[in-house]
């Protein structure tokens, strides 16, 4: 895996910040929640990926350049 620069994880942290509602677009994992699933953004790790509550209970994270959510 090859994991993001600094500067990609800070703006990703800019962008996502903890609030952040998204909606799931697309995951590729058996236990992912259902696309159309909304989630808050809880933090945003060292590797860029969304560190999330879903609605459904999930905690599931969002990996980055992996998944794909759309900011609501």
């Amino acid at each position: 895996m090859n994991f993001p620069s600094r500067e990609t994880v800070e703006r990703v942290r800019g962008e996502y910040p903890a609030g952040t509602l998204v909606e799931l677009v697309k995951m590729d994992d058996p236990q992912a929640p259902p696309v159309g699933t909304i989630g808050e953004v809880l933090a945003v790790d060292d590797t860029a990926s969304l560190i999330m509550r879903w609605r459904n209970g999930s905690g599931l994270n969002v990996v980055y350049g992996e998944d794909l959510v759309r900011k609501l």
